[in-house]
């Protein structure tokens, strides 16, 4: 053996290369990706929550602010109250004026399962509206307010576990 001969070079599997898994596993992953994000993004349980009529032309969706501006206008709030113990959602007007002898209708929201929303009619009382419901309070709701033909509408969130919140109307009036 000759001690200055060069030695043999070994041949390394290119699977023992850092660079051969760049370059496979990288595409790989966004692959992967990819489709997982188109299954979520196409599930039958897309997450559209507005329950307004909602109008589509081009790229530009319109809806109703009528009732909105009413609302606005008439500087009307109002607080929706859970009472779990007795079973009860009151309202309780706090500004505005009111009509105290029609019924109110309060739709109550689930911020992702259209099929959990709970729509109530509420009778008016001494002071304010009420009717008999019991809740699940482990999620949001989100609370729409308004009388059965609709010409204004208060909004808001009710979080999770929480037994009151203020409505108002989402447009400021100016």
């Amino acid at each position: 053996m000759n001690p200055q001969a060069p030695l043999p070079e070994k041949k390394s599997s290119p699977w023992k290369q850092p660079v051969m898994w760049l370059v496979l596993g990288l595409p790989a992953a966004v692959v992967v990706a990819g489709i997982i994000m188109v299954v979520v993004a196409g599930g039958s349980d897309a997450i559209d929550t507005s329950p307004d009529q909602v109008r589509r032309m081009a790229q530009i969706q319109t809806t109703d602010l009528g009732p909105d501006e009413f609302a606005s206008e008439e500087k009307l709030s109002a607080i929706v109250r859970l009472d779990p113990e007795n079973k009860l959602v009151e309202v309780l007007p706090v500004n505005g004026a009111f009509d105290h002898s029609a019924p109110l209708q309060l739709d109550l929201l689930h911020p992702t399962d259209q099929g959990q929303d709970r729509h109530l009619v509420l009778q008016p009382t001494e002071l304010g509206w009420r009717t008999a419901a019991s809740l699940d309070g482990d999620h949001d709701w989100n609370v729409r307010l308004g009388p059965i033909d609709a010409h204004w509408r208060l909004q808001g969130r009710l979080p999770k576990e929480q037994l009151a919140t203020n409505l108002r109307p989402r447009l400021q009036a100016q």
